[in-house]
């Protein structure tokens, strides 16, 4: 269910809310402490791509309560478009004021991913616990690569997570395992808030680095990712969302005449 209060930004289809990283905070600390839950999604231009040919992508989107630009694309295509939306929201930032907001209000997280050789998730989680004072852990999840597979296991992996009681669970396994995790963990924490936050338990724990600011600001930080992951990322980045990004950029202004 959508969040009333803020309008939506049409982009090919998918409607984005004009909302800033501190709106976002406030939204969520308000709601839990109305006892409501929620779920962002953080599309970018690759999950904006997928949404056009995946019913699976749509269904996500669909279910959740603040879907934000994570991707300057976006950001600029909605300017073109004319309809503004105000700054691009990214998962690796949220990771970090929603941690800092909630730990204003001593709530707790569960955090979920990271590099399962050394224990990604809980070295996260160490990190934000000493930078957001008052902030609690209720714990944390490093599975292994693959472990979707094992019925059993992901059953206890879930288990373990509804059983901690967490106000808010950062799950970083990437799209679209982590909205299917968090698509089967919402009915036993209903008043819980979810994010899936692709990389950004990566970057909290320090195993992979971030791009510098400048590139996050000018809408490069896809070349930092691609030089850091290039057999990974080459072939969506440059054959598939690079391509669609352009498409999407160029179609905007014809939005803006639609809209007079």
């Amino acid at each position: 269910m959508p969040i009333e209060a803020f309008d939506r930004v049409d982009l090919d289809g998918t409607g984005i809310d004009r909302i800033t990283e501190a709106e976002v905070v406030a939204v969520v600390r308000d709601a839990l402490n109305r006892g409501r839950g929620g779920r962002i999604i953080t599309p970018n231009i690759d999950i904006l791509r997928r949404a056009q040919v995946d019913p699976e992508a749509r269904e996500h989107l669909d279910d959740a309560d603040l879907i934000v630009a994570d991707g300057m694309p976006l950001v600029w295509a909605s300017k073109l478009g004319g309809s503004p939306l105000p700054e691009r929201v990214a998962g690796s930032s949220l990771i970090w004021s929603l941690s800092a907001g909630l730990a204003r209000d001593k709530r707790s997280i569960f955090v979920i991913g990271g590099a399962p050789e050394n224990d990604g998730a809980a070295r996260a989680a160490d990190r934000l616990e000493q930078e957001c004072p008052g902030l609690r852990v209720a714990g944390t999840l490093c599975p292994d690569f693959g472990f979707e597979k094992d019925s059993i296991a992901y059953e206890q992996f879930c288990a373990k997570v509804i059983d901690a009681r967490p106000d808010l669970v950062f799950v970083g396994l990437g799209f679209p395992k982590q909205e299917q995790m968090i698509a089967r963990l919402r009915p036993g924490l209903p008043g819980a808030w979810f994010i899936g936050c692709g990389a950004a338990v990566n970057f909290v724990a320090g195993d992979v680095a971030r791009a510098p600011r400048w590139m996050q600001r000018t809408g490069l930080e896809w070349a930092h990712r691609l030089g850091v992951e290039p057999r990974r990322l080459a072939g969506r980045y440059l054959r598939h969302d690079a391509p669609y990004a352009l498409k999407l950029l160029a179609q905007a202004p014809a939005q803006r005449v639609r809209a007079r």
